[in-house]
């Protein structure tokens, strides 16, 4: 472990003050939102990390055992069109997965860039399987540009049409025409005709489903449906559900409603008319209607139910206590893909005719534990009792839970000596945020008390609104922490809506607009927290020029708060890729944060 970082690099402290709803708001690094005026910073603290991770001897141990538990074979749940089936398949040693129709390789992104920089992001066959919508983007950005292709030659026929970051596309039973999403519209495209019909604009984010005939388009939100009939030119129909998160119409011509109370149906020329069919016991993820049977699931566990009545026949056999991907239906079998801590990514299927689950082998056998704080959080720990070095991970926002997954990084500082623990913290939003920071600043405390681990040995890692919370954490409770990671982080809580996909995210965090969620945002508020003469622990801002999410201000900003105001000698550091994205750090940005939580915490020493 270095003892401190000699000098940091210069950053001006503007003497900006402004008034917000009558309060003083400082901000003395505003210029460091503007890329071009700190250039000079930002290539003095690519220095400064590079001469710190030059002294990190551990780096390259650390990235060839992420490397290899990474290089796993992988393929999705199956996409049957007719009688064409499309899975995506990465072989070991391949950096992209590769799109396939049957047993043949259909749309290879290396191929289509040598460079490696463009993503598959999203893909969706016609109804008859003979043409192919997908999206592709380029070093991360996921400014998505939607193309359609002939699948039975390969050739493109349509596209690129940009703005489609993340569409859904649903296919009507023509062919030749289709329903996605171009800046947050809901549009309607038919094949080789330039000019798109908009059908529904609500600045939201969409789902998209048609039914079987052809004649419903269902839209989802995550709070709102609208249901289109096809047949007329009437426009879409809100539906009066509250939380909906899934809504299609199967099989048998029944309109499924998946909301926070449970699912529910109705006939969709009168969604106004609904019945209980299915109350389960936890938030549902997914729903498939098989010819015999429907399935539903959570994010844990796969239920089985009569079609007719929503009887719960029985709960499938799962390897292990896991969890279990989006539901794949055809015919009377579906596929699930399942994943736990230890087991990477596989495709299971249920064959509803002989009620038989397939099986993953387990790669390895590894302790887990379970802990609940005081204050009821539950953590998840993968490795021994201590007191050890220790990572405690967590993120709490967007309606997303940490449930067990496979993780190259967890298991190289598992394998290391280390301890894993990711906390389920409150998924707290605007007035209640606070809450998600003080579960996890609890999970920390606990950690200690019992031994597990001490403040010498803890760090905190997290990704985006991970990254607001570890950075809220250490800004809050400096003093229980040895080291902490925030990647890609939001940490001026004040303007977050003025950049990157901030003006969408005020139903998460609210806006400053309005004085309440002002005043919530800016007791939180990382860059704004940061005191002068505070013993901080070691920091590393990870950043990535391409994220069109979280825009790489923040950690600058963050960055040259901590720098000026720590008193420890534990380092401040800046870690920036250029041409990366949001989800693109990869292996060499998690051989490097392991190499700095080492070091950190004794890891090895």
């Amino acid at each position: 472990m270095i003892d401190s970082v000699q000098s940091y690099p210069c950053a001006e402290r503007l003497t900006l003050v402004e008034q917000v709803h009558g309060c003083t708001v400082a901000d003395p690094y505003r210029w460091l939102e503007d890329p071009s005026a700190s250039e000079r910073w930002l290539r003095d603290q690519d220095d400064l990390w590079l001469r710190y991770a030059a002294s990190l001897t551990s780096r390259f141990r650390w990235k060839n055992r992420v490397r290899q538990l990474s290089d796993v074979s992988s393929v999705s749940t199956p996409v049957w069109r007719g009688d064409r089936c499309f899975t995506l398949r990465r072989e070991t040693g391949q950096q992209y997965a590769v799109l396939y129709i049957d047993e043949t390789p259909l749309l290879d992104p290396k191929q289509l860039d040598p460079s490696g920089l463009t993503t598959l992001d999203a893909w969706q066959p016609s109804p008859d399987g003979t043409k192919l919508a997908y999206q592709l983007s380029r070093g991360g950005d996921e400014r998505s540009s939607l193309h359609v292709l002939d699948v039975l030659t390969g050739e493109p026929i349509d596209g690129p049409i940009d703005g489609c970051r993340y569409s859904p596309v649903a296919w009507l039973p023509d062919n030749a025409t289709f329903y996605y999403v171009r800046f947050r519209q809901v549009r309607r495209h038919r094949l080789g005709d330039p000019d798109d019909t908009t059908i529904l604009a609500d600045e939201a984010s969409y789902g998209l489903e048609i039914s079987a005939d052809g004649r419903w388009l269902t839209i989802c939100t995550t709070t709102d449906v609208w249901l289109a009939d096809l047949t007329t030119d009437a426009p879409p129909r809100h539906v009066p559900q509250d939380a909906t998160t899934i809504m299609s119409v199967g099989p048998d011509g029944r309109l499924y409603v998946v909301t926070t109370q449970g699912i529910c149906i109705g006939d969709p020329t009168k969604p106004t008319v609904w019945h209980d069919y299915i109350q389960p016991n936890a938030p549902l993820t997914g729903l498939a209607v098989l010819d015999d049977v429907v399935l539903v699931s959570t994010a844990t566990e796969i239920t089985v139910h009569d079609r007719p009545t929503g009887r719960r026949l029985r709960t499938l056999d799962l390897p292990g206590h896991g969890s279990v991907g989006s539901l794949a239906a055809h015919g009377n079998r579906a596929w699930f893909p399942y994943t736990d801590s230890v087991t990477p990514p596989t495709v299971c299927s249920y064959d509803a005719s002989t009620g038989q689950t397939t099986q993953p082998p387990k790669s390895r056998d590894l302790k887990t534990h379970h802990l609940t704080t005081s204050s009821g959080v539950e953590l998840r720990v993968i490795g021994k009792p201590g007191p050890r070095p220790t990572i405690l991970y967590g993120y709490g926002g967007f309606g997303q839970s940490l449930t067990p997954t496979y993780s190259a990084f967890a298991l190289a500082w598992v394998e290391a000596g280390g301890s894993f623990i990711t906390a389920t913290v409150r998924e707290g939003t605007r007035h209640n945020k606070q809450n998600t920071f003080d579960d996890f600043i609890g999970a920390a405390e606990h950690l200690i008390a019992e031994g597990w681990t001490t403040a010498d040995q803890l760090a905190i890692c997290g990704e985006s609104n991970g990254g607001l919370l570890t950075a809220a954490a250490l800004t809050q409770r400096p003093e229980l922490f040895a080291a902490a990671v925030c990647s890609a982080p939001l940490t001026d809580m004040i303007r977050y809506e003025l950049s990157g996909l901030g003006e969408r995210w005020t139903a998460e965090y609210g806006s400053v607009k309005n004085p309440d969620d002002f005043k919530t945002l800016a007791s939180y508020s990382p860059y704004h927290r940061v005191a002068d003469g505070v013993k901080y622990p070691a920091v590393l801002l990870t950043a990535f020029g391409n994220d069109t999410r979280v825009d790489p201000l923040h950690a600058r900003k963050l960055c040259a708060a901590l720098q000026h105001a720590t008193a420890s000698s534990r380092p401040v550091l800046l870690r920036f890729e250029p041409n990366a994205g949001h989800t693109t750090g990869g292996i060499n940005l998690a051989a490097d944060i392991l190499a700095f939580v080492a070091d950190q915490t004794g890891l090895g020493s």
